[in-house]
């Protein structure tokens, strides 16, 4: 479990590569992520995330503090 997003919860997905000729076999669609180092002002400390994009771009709309608030909520160390 170490593809996962933590803000988000992205995980790898299976699919299917599909040839030029149709033939399909299996494969893994991973999740786009970053490990990221965030300075939370509030408690004047850095915190490391590993984030998808998607989730840098929550982080920027709604502010580091209240998307950590969320995560200490949930029950993830921080």
């Amino acid at each position: 479990m170490a593809r996962v997003c933590q803000v988000t919860g992205k995980v790898p997905i299976g699919g299917n590569k599909v040839s030029h000729s149709n033939i399909k076999t299996k494969r893994r669609f991973l999740p786009n992520l970053q490990t990221k180092r965030f300075y939370l002002a509030e408690e004047d400390k850095w915190i490391t995330l590993k984030v998808s994009t998607e989730a840098i771009r929550t982080i920027n709309k709604n502010g580091l503090y209240t998307v950590v608030k969320e995560l200490r909520a949930k029950g993830q160390h921080i």
